[in-house]
């Protein structure tokens, strides 16, 4: 039990602090509104070390259904946990992303039009809408999260079938490092998700809770990509970065 505790609990600070972050530089009277990209991909750099720094010895700090997914289809995490984690990381997902909209309650009431930026505080849009290029840009944006998780993984001596754990230590740096990486270099194509839960609990709750002047949540035209090509990207990372270093063993 601990293990689903630690994913949810982790996944709740994640979203908390990554929703926060777009919620402070997109909304009317926020002090920090106008903070800019930089400041966004390194609070969500942030938001995913924090919690893998302190979850990540009891439950490996996948905070992440296609790292969890990714790991048991190299073998290297069992699959009977699979579905206790993905209900803890969409389910702090959600909760993360709910305490958000009533944080920020007020700046969403002086927000006044385009219910597409309130849309982007929760969840992951295209800036042009080409669901085969999306979905390549999801899946190539988590193979390089994975891959480089795995790389960064065995440099510190740490397989990430022991304890189920990922990187360690200063390995936990280089993982703000490869999540301010993707979205600098990939996140004005799509958001980024790079992770199922982080898009869709978010999306769950910009659709049930009471914010103003929000559109539609685009769950039937684009939600299917940020949830399938990442666990695609991720698995495909595993398996090929197991290939390729198999052979040095």
């Amino acid at each position: 039990m601990f293990p689903y505790i630690c994913e949810f609990v982790g996944m709740f600070m994640l979203i908390l602090l990554g929703n926060g972050v777009v919620a402070n530089v997109t909304l009317n009277k926020s002090n920090f509104k106008g903070g800019g990209l930089c400041m966004i991909t390194c609070a969500w750099g942030l938001a995913v070390m924090i919690p893998v720094y302190i979850f990540g010895p009891f439950s490996g700090g996948h905070f992440n259904p296609a790292v969890t997914i990714g790991l048991a289809v190299g073998g290297l995490f069992p699959w009977s946990m699979v579905p206790g984690y993905l209900i803890a990381q969409f389910s702090g997902a959600f909760v993360g992303a709910a305490l958000v909209s009533i944080l920020f309650r007020d700046q969403f009431n002086a927000t006044e039009g385009d219910p597409n930026a309130k849309l982007g505080i929760f969840c992951t849009q295209p800036a042009v809408r080409n669901i085969p290029l999306n979905s390549l840009s999801e899946f190539v944006g988590t193979f390089v999260l994975l891959f480089s998780i795995m790389g960064i993984s065995n440099a510190a001596g740490l397989h990430p079938a022991q304890g189920m754990g990922l990187a360690v230590g200063m390995g936990n740096l280089y993982i703000f490092g490869i999540i301010v990486a993707v979205g600098q270099s990939l996140g004005g194509l799509t958001g980024y998700a790079i992770n199922p839960a982080r898009d869709w609990g978010p999306r769950l709750a910009y659709t049930v809770m009471p914010i103003h002047g929000k559109g539609c949540a685009h769950w039937a035209d684009y939600a299917l990509v940020p949830m399938i090509a990442p666990i695609l990207g991720g698995s495909f990372g595993v398996l090929l970065y197991e290939l390729i270093f198999s052979m040095a063993r």
